[in-house]
């Protein structure tokens, strides 16, 4: 059996890394974009150049993603699944007060950085009459949260972009899924509050965070269900968390 490509953005850290693993545990080719070199070479290293394809680039740069996966040989062209993991938050503040700078990054990687690399891989699942996009969304792009605001706006964009692709790709036998995420414990809190390793770890205290491997067991569900089965949304919170706000901490 030919074994499946899936091409998995972020694969550096978190939700991305394990993805990686996960599937590459199951006997998928894994393409693994991100930007650091090192951790990219560490998947090689553990699952073999015949496994592993590591590709990195920036997805908020348009030239750099086209680049990139137009350099693909030809035997990692044919892309199965495309995990759009890649993401980020910049600081927690009222509009009033937030940073332009936080605000475009945030867009461009979130919103962007989806729409660049999804681009790219589309037409090969076209012509191929099939294919599996997942976007990581968020339960931020369910419900606005105080603070939270381009944030919430950018998965908000990745809840209404992932519907439309459902529906414009719907004819040419390509699943779109989206699941979004409560609180996963990752580097997501570190990245937010700008290197603040304190700050960042009272968000998890007090209850059990979902784990990035949680959402990699969720990925490689999806990804092997039967062709006429798409789960096309999901919302995964841990027990303790009932909202975007609302979270039992003992």
């Amino acid at each position: 059996m030919t074994q499946k490509i899936a091409l998995v953005t972020g694969a550096t850290s978190g939700i991305g890394r394990a993805t990686a693993t996960a599937l590459a545990q199951q006997g998928f080719k894994i393409i693994a974009s991100g930007r650091r070199t090192q951790r990219l070479q560490e998947l090689v290293q553990q699952f073999g150049p015949e496994n592993i394809y590591p590709l990195e680039f920036d997805v908020r740069n348009k030239e750099a993603v086209r680049a990139a996966l137009t350099s693909l040989p030809a035997e990692w062209r044919s892309v199965d699944v495309l995990v759009n993991n890649a993401g980020n938050a910049h600081g927690l503040a009222s509009f009033q007060n937030g940073d332009m700078d936080d605000w475009e990054a945030m867009l461009d990687i979130n919103v962007k950085g989806l729409l660049y690399v999804t681009k790219e891989v589309l037409p090969i699942m076209i012509e191929r009459k099939t294919g599996h996009i997942i976007n990581i969304g968020s339960i931020a792009g369910k419900e606005v949260y105080a603070n939270g605001n381009v944030y919430c706006a950018s998965k908000f964009a990745v809840d209404a972009l992932s519907k439309a692709m459902r529906l414009d790709l719907v004819h040419e036998g390509i699943k779109v899924s989206e699941i979004n995420p409560g609180a996963v414990e990752t580097e997501f809190s570190e990245v937010r509050f700008k290197g603040d390793t304190q700050r960042a770890a009272s968000v998890y205290q007090g209850f059990e965070p979902l784990k990035a491997e949680d959402i990699a067991d969720l990925i490689l569900f999806m990804v092997t269900r039967p062709k006429h089965v798409n789960l096309a949304e999901v919302l995964i919170l841990p027990t303790a968390q009932a909202s975007a706000t609302i979270i039992n901490k003992q």
